[in-house]
């Protein structure tokens, strides 16, 4: 298993503090909800859809569906960085 996200955030910002998490407004299967992320998971997140043709929502909704599914579930941000490996 690699390095967790709180420690690839902290090497793109090299010795830098990671910005403070925002709240961004999603919907998930249509109830509106909010997510706390790091800018750069944010960016991450948009990337990922964008290169997937798929809108932010529906990318998030996929992701909470295959935590759901998961024996031991990643938090969002290391979601995030799984499927960035993976594009």
């Amino acid at each position: 298993m690699g390095p967790g996200p709180s420690v690839v955030g902290r090497a793109a910002y090299g010795n830098a503090p990671l910005p403070p998490p925002k709240k961004y407004s999603v919907r998930i299967d249509g109830h509106r909800t909010s997510i706390s992320l790091e800018p750069l998971f944010w960016d991450k997140l948009t990337t990922a859809a964008r290169m997937r043709n798929q809108s932010i929502n529906a990318l998030v909704a996929q992701i909470d569906a295959e935590r759901i599914r998961a024996e031991t579930p990643p938090g969002l941000a290391g979601a995030i960085l799984h499927l960035a490996g993976h594009l």
